[in-house]
């Protein structure tokens, strides 16, 4: 990165840490109603150490890197939650993601070098369908995460990767993050043009459905497009 591109990287991602700081604050009781969500209702018993989790994975990033896409996935997991963690994506989805960039090098991606990964709400569950168990106020976290999106996405303006997009349909856990994304789309149409959707990394949803709809005649790449391309269109519109 040049120095304008460090600087914009460093100030957004400082952004980023205080925002959750600040949800966190605004959240006081978070911590025990995830905890009595995990002993209800998680297969795996564990103790909640990070309520808001800020993705320690971008202090990593140096700027030596080049970053070329940004990734958007739900909300941080049990793994991700941990202390020894507290980053995005390192549980079976993230190694999927990490599996697929290193079996299509056609694509030019490190996916430990090139990606920084945000999420639709940086507050954990044990599963994203128990966010709205919680019954606390999800849309401010939704809407910051959509303005850091668009500030990193302003930084590299690389290519944008949302992953998952079942619940961002109406009366979804996602809506407020749909609506906002569409309002910057209509007067940002750089970035609407840089942006796809595609399925969850989970379950190897992104690889099947990626085999399923592959055009035997066209690139990885090629195909990476026209199929986000067409996700994009049905959630956001034209």
């Amino acid at each position: 990165m040049d120095k304008v591109t460090w600087n914009k990287f460093v100030k957004t991602k400082e952004r980023f840490k205080r925002e959750v700081e600040n949800i966190s604050a605004a959240l006081p009781n978070l911590k025990n109603i995830q905890q009595n969500l995990v002993c209800r209702r998680s297969e795996v018993s564990y103790t909640i150490e990070t309520p808001v989790v800020y993705n320690t994975a971008l202090d990593c990033v140096t700027a030596d890197d080049e970053i070329k896409l940004i990734l958007v996935a739900d909300n941080p997991g049990r793994r991700e939650q941990a202390a020894e963690n507290r980053r995005y994506l390192v549980g079976p989805s993230g190694k999927i993601a990490k599996k697929f960039f290193t079996d299509n090098p056609s694509l030019g991606i490190d996916f430990t070098k090139n990606v920084i990964i945000l999420n639709k709400t940086p507050i954990h569950t044990p599963r994203t369908v128990e966010l709205k168990e919680l019954c606390i106020d999800l849309e401010e976290s939704q809407r910051v995460m959509v303005d850091l999106l668009l500030e990193f996405y302003k930084t590299f303006g690389c290519h944008v990767w949302i992953i998952g997009y079942s619940e961002m349909r109406k009366k979804g856990i996602f809506e407020v993050y749909t609506e906002k994304l569409k309002d910057i789309c209509k007067t940002n149409k750089d970035f609407y043009k840089q942006l796809f959707l595609y399925r969850h990394f989970s379950m190897n949803q992104f690889t099947v459905d990626l085999k399923k709809k592959t055009s035997a005649d066209e690139t990885v790449a090629k195909n990476l497009k026209k199929i986000g391309k067409d996700y994009k269109e049905r959630i956001l519109g034209k």
